[in-house]
């Protein structure tokens, strides 16, 4: 019995969908539609809707490499098997430096907005308090079983959604029509600006194929969820964005424009409610991370690219209880000592990389003889991938120098770590 057959497939299609939209859906809807509104105004819902376009090219990418891969490690095992050791260890690494930075910025956002009912949990001991036993609830239930970390992501991605239905249901009653109407044509690079900004709140789902061998049918199953949790998403965003606009007037000057806006139209309880639902998002998506970040340095060291140490899965519970326990560490000590401004930034520039790699490497595999066969071929994949790879190149293009540099260090780093792996594999 190999390493990869000694996980157990237990991930089935209906809580993959759950996992690709708890993925995608967390903090920033709840910030994101007044920074919108305050670019382009009522035309912030069309903007919603050029990210969806855009996204959905590149999850079509990823869909049609995706079902191509069985195996643990989703952009890395692409990257690997597509343009061999170094870019697949790059993505890798790069990979789980940006989950355990986005870890750090979801639970400290968390953190502020439990301080909207405990004001002392945001530092000193109750915060690291906090911290440390959300680290490890989601450790042990990811460790003691795929199934139940699935069935734990099912209901936090029912809980997370609730909230948001109930304002999108609840709210288009209260809609000023009028609102909705103020059309004015923004300039071109408002409106670029403006789709740009809202592509980052439909980012998360590279992560979702991370567990591919825990997967049942994951050649079928992993294009479905990918193209269904994005449709589900766009709704929501969609529905967010209209009701936001229609029902708060001081739209573009909120910090908390969901509960604002529920505030103003049903009261104070109302503004509650969605604070909640702002908590139990950041919650989600954590659980996300651990559930994929403990798992890519499982995938590398099943590639030969790290210690064979971590590819060790437990006995019992049969999860690669190594990587888990290592990455779980690290996302404690990030987290106690980062905050949300400063661990947030950097994952974007290697999120888009991520799709970079895997939409470049479709055409690459469609002409390869030995390339595995894929269940889901996109029509048109070659051209839909060249416009993906714009797409990327145009959203890298958008980032602060700073930033670009920032990332150019982290690719540096991960030079020298591969080096120093190699050197140091037996021959």
């Amino acid at each position: 019995m190999t390493r990869e057959t000694s996980l157990v497939r237990a991930f089935r299609r209906g809580d993959l969908v759950a996992f690709a939209v708890n993925c995608v859906i967390g903090a920033g809807i709840f910030g994101v539609p007044a920074l919108l509104f305050a670019k382009i105004g009522a035309a912030s819902i069309f903007a919603v809707l050029g990210a969806a376009l855009a996204v959905a090219l590149i999850t079509l990418c990823f869909a049609e490499v995706g079902s191509r891969f069985g195996e643990t490690g989703g952009p890395y095992l692409y990257a690997l098997r597509t343009f061999g050791p170094l870019v697949g260890f790059e993505i890798g690494y790069l990979l789980w430096i940006a989950r355990l930075l986005g870890f750090a910025a979801v639970i400290n956002l968390f953190l502020d907005y439990s301080g909207y009912f405990f004001p002392a949990i945001t530092g000193g001991i109750p915060r690291v308090a906090v911290v440390s036993g959300v680290v490890a609830g989601l450790t042990l239930v990811n460790l003691i079983g795929v199934r139940r970390a699935a069935l734990l992501n099912d209901g936090l991605t029912a809980a997370k959604l609730i909230p948001l239905f109930a304002f999108i249901v609840v709210g288009l009653f209260f809609v000023d029509r009028s609102r909705l109407g103020q059309l004015a044509m923004p300039s071109a690079n408002g409106y670029t600006g403006s789709v740009l900004l809202a592509v980052y709140a439909f980012s998360g789902f590279e992560i979702m194929s991370i567990p591919g061998g825990e997967i049942k049918d994951p050649a079928r199953a992993i294009p479905f969820a990918l193209l269904t949790g994005l449709g589900i998403v766009t709704l929501v965003y969609l529905g967010v964005q209209v009701v936001a606009v229609g029902t708060l007037p001081e739209l573009a000057t909120s910090t908390r424009p969901l509960a604002d806006a529920a505030r103003h139209a049903l009261g104070g309880k109302a503004g509650a409610f969605m604070v909640v639902g702002a908590m139990l998002s950041t919650i989600g998506v954590a659980h996300t991370i651990v559930l994929a970040a403990g798992r890519l340095p499982f995938a590398m060291a099943e590639q030969g690219q790290l210690p064979a140490l971590l590819a060790q899965v437990h006995p019992r519970y049969r999860t690669p209880w190594l990587g888990l326990a290592i990455t779980s560490g690290c996302l404690l000590l990030v987290t106690l000592l980062s905050s949300f401004a400063s661990a947030a930034t950097f994952t974007v520039e290697i999120r888009i990389l991520t799709y970079l790699a895997t939409c470049a490497a479709l055409p690459v595999l469609r002409r390869r003889a030995d390339a595995p066969r894929g269940e889901f071929r996109v029509p048109a994949g070659e051209i839909v991938a060249v416009v993906s790879v714009l797409v990327c190149v145009g959203l890298l293009t958008t980032r602060p120098a700073r930033e670009i540099w920032q990332l150019l260090a982290a690719i540096g780093l991960g030079l020298g770590l591969f080096a120093i792996m190699r050197k140091s594999k037996p021959s």
